[in-house]
């Protein structure tokens, strides 16, 4: 996942009973809901005053209460879970079932799953305060809720039994999906006892179980959801097929905010197979009965576009712009001490200029949306991280009420933030209005890229003052670039700023004595940005780390030292930074043009070092040979799955450090495919080692971690070797020449 939306809005605390609702389904199926802030105002009171209680069959059978995610026994005693959270390879369709089974006592082969259906007030993540999979939180917004759901049921399921056989609730416990007596040797399953529960009245209190006594969470659970992606009955958004689909492809115009002046499609209607062609306001489709034809049909087009009024733009202008937008006044991030004061008495002053480019997705499955308008109703199959948005989303662009748009979710191929947003959706629901007929509208490589939603470009004026001794005694920091959270959720921007562009600038690790950081916003023209596997971490923290290694340098200390000494206050991230530099064999020699770097966070509720070893040839080519880690994230749900975000993570950011860049001249975005937006290859995959350290803390997040660490370990470790600073992204080959 691609997790952006760290700290949004401090979620209003939640009772248990505000997030449960026990029923009876049809067929005697129990049913355990579970929800959000808001959720209460939809639960019956019972006569003792309480929030939720037990129904009644008759009760169960006709009440519309939708619930907002439920757990749901079977009377064969199969568990479904009903998610708000989506697959996009994170794991999550495993980790979250973990801590249902966990507490509800069944074994992880008993949960099957079903992609909860859009409705914003009862499914909110509760971390972020819409239904949203994003900013690393899937696991943090569930560990609590999702226990206590299956606590829940597992105490009642206890209780049905007990009544049954006339004993003490106490003489009795739950293994395996059954109730066990052990004085008699009774037992009966779950799907015997769920009529019988849901009769019983919901505990006041439930106790979770402590650490020690988990079976489930920290084992490496082998994942449910590899079997259908083996044998290819996974179905991912870009898989669906409804009965009659067509297909169609576009093109867009090239600059941004350009419009379509004329269009000669006679030769595109002439190729086999092209049913249509819909022109739009700033794009032309062509709708056919495949792929192959759709592409086709496209390549024969001929149109004339109005390239608008960003004809002239370009990066370097944009670049510009924020560079001296950092020489004014920002709103105030944070502020320490008074760094103005302690800057001027320094026995050292430094002073850095930092620049990360727009990055593109460039997601393996490309964005994709099948439609079937019929007029009064859409019916829509997509893979998104937000569904309920995607919902309103069509009703708008349809024309029609809410309630007569059915939205399916499905499998993600990638989303990293992409699927985040809508424009491909309604992009989709445009085109499906002019077809009588459900249209699957599938983006060629080179419209994904080129019409993508970019992590946007920032710029960083930042710098320090040392004591005597090499240390710091004040810290300014002045960026500008694109607020996402403006635009995406305008109530989290307040006072200039937002918790996810200042994320990683700001309440560092480290303790220092006095720290100034500002923010200005400066939105690029026309340039749409979007949330990018951590956007604020995936900017401050190579800025930070790379600055803080350069502070290390100037006092020349030795990096892991440096920082060392400034972890006084952060025992966690001391703990990481000593595990990663030991594993990493710190302080052995490397060859020449050989060097390690190392970086050091705290962002999405996780602490991370790493511990990066490169090589630089002589023509200036970057080899990562190897990638050292260590995570605190709290309590593991599974360790494999950790490992594997770490692993995608890293891979993910390096791409970025060492390629990831899209530019613009004359308002056209230059990169089109791979082979201009290069993807790190197998081949230069380095060896990567995570080493998780053992903690009872509630679980931090894991998806975009891994990302926003590994450049400066990389540029760090390319000082090391070759003496040369890197200060830009991605890296500048041609400065790492050795001289002749």
């Amino acid at each position: 996942m691609t997790d952006h939306l760290n700290n949004r809005s401090a979620p209003q605390p939640v009772s248990r009973r505000d997030m449960l609702k026990v029923g009876l389904g049809a067929g005697g199926a129990l049913f355990v809901v579970f929800g959000l802030p808001g959720l209460a105002k939809h639960l019956r009171p019972d006569p003792g005053g309480h929030t939720a209680s037990a129904v009644t069959k008759a009760e169960a059978e006709t009440s519309p209460f939708t619930p907002s995610a439920f757990i749901r026994i079977a009377a064969d005693g199969q568990v479904t879970l009903t998610m708000p959270y989506v697959e996009m390879g994170q794991g999550a369709y495993t980790s979250i079932p973990m801590l249902i089974a966990e507490e509800l006592e069944v074994d992880l082969e008993q949960v099957t799953l079903e992609h909860a259906p859009p409705d914003e007030t009862l499914y909110a993540n509760p971390l972020l305060g819409v239904q949203a999979t994003g900013n690393s939180s899937s696991i943090r917004a569930a560990w609590q809720p999702l226990r206590e759901a299956g606590a829940v049921a597992r105490t009642m399921l206890i209780a049905a039994a007990a009544a049954r056989w006339n004993v003490e609730s106490g003489s009795c416990r739950a293994q395996s999906g059954e109730v066990l007596h052990a004085p008699t040797g009774r037992r009966l399953s779950y799907g015997e006892l769920a009529a019988d529960a849901a009769q019983m009245p919901v505990p006041a209190r439930v106790e979770l179980k402590r650490p020690e006594e988990f079976r489930l969470i920290g084992t490496p659970a082998k994942r449910l959801d590899t079997p259908a992606k083996v044998d290819g009955t996974a179905v991912y958004g870009i898989d669906v097929r409804p009965a009659g689909v067509k297909v169609a492809t576009l093109a867009q115009s090239p600059v941004f905010g350009g419009r379509v002046k004329t269009v000669d499609d006679a030769a595109a209607r002439a190729v086999n197979g092209v049913r249509q062609i819909v022109v739009l306001g700033d794009a032309v489709a062509v709708v056919a009965d495949h792929m192959g034809a759709a592409k086709k049909g496209l390549e024969a087009l001929v149109i004339e576009w109005d390239d608008g009024p960003h004809a002239k733009l370009s990066t370097d202008a944009i670049a510009a712009e924020l560079e001296r937008a950092t020489l004014g006044p920002g709103a105030v991030a944070q502020d320490i001490g008074d760094a103005d004061s302690a800057m001027a008495s320094a026995a050292t002053q430094l002073e850095a200029t930092y620049y990360v480019p727009f990055l593109a997705h460039a997601t393996m499955e490309p964005m994709n949306c099948t439609v079937h308008f019929r007029g009064d109703e859409v019916e829509v199959w997509v893979g998104t991280q937000v569904i309920a948005r995607v919902q309103a989303a069509v009703a708008d662009a349809a024309g029609v009420p809410l309630d007569r748009v059915v939205v399916h979710n499905h499998l993600i191929g990638g989303g990293f933030g992409r699927r985040l947003e809508l424009d491909g959706v309604t992009r989709a629901v445009e085109i499906a209005k002019h077809v009588d007929a459900p249209v699957k509208v599938v983006w060629t490589r080179e419209a994904d890229i080129q019409h993508d939603m970019y992590r946007p470009m920032f710029f960083d004026r930042i710098s320090a003052g040392l004591d005597a001794k090499g240390m710091p005694v004040a810290w300014k920091n002045c960026f500008a670039g694109s607020s996402v959270m403006a635009r995406w959720w305008p109530p989290g921007f307040n006072n200039g700023l937002d918790a996810d562009t200042t994320e990683g600038a700001i309440h560092l690790v480290y303790s220092l004595p006095n720290m100034h950081v500002e923010y200005v916003r400066v939105e690029p023209p026309g340039i749409p940005t979007a949330f990018w596997r951590g956007v604020g971490p995936s900017h401050n923290v190579f800025v930070t780390e790379s600055f803080m290694d350069e502070l290390a340098a100037a006092a020349k200390q030795d990096p892991v030292a440096y920082r060392h000494a400034l972890l006084g206050q952060s025992p966690r991230a001391k703990a990481v930074l000593e595990l990663a530099a030991e594993k990493a064999g710190w302080a052995q020699p490397l060859p020449e043009r050989a060097g390690r770097g190392v970086s050091l966070q705290f962002a999405f509720a996780t602490y991370l070092a790493q511990v990066a070893e490169v090589e630089v040839n002589s023509d200036g080519g970057v080899r990562i040979r190897r990638v050292v880690c260590a995570v605190d994230c709290g309590t593991v749900v599974n360790p494999d799955i950790v490992r594997a975000q770490i692993q995608s993570g890293v891979i993910f950011g390096i791409t970025a450090a060492l390629y990831g860049q899209i530019t613009v001249k004359d308002g056209r975005v230059e990169q089109a495919n791979f082979d201009t937006y290069q993807i790190l290859r197998m081949d230069e995959t380095p060896a990567i080692e995570v080493h998780i350290v053992e903690s009872s803390e509630p679980p931090g997040g894991m998806g975009e971690a891994g990302t926003s660490a590994i450049g400066p370990a990389v540029t760090n470790a390319i000082f090391a070797a070759t003496g040369r600073r890197l200060r830009k992204l991605p890296v500048d080959t041609v400065a790492l020449r050795a001289p002749d």
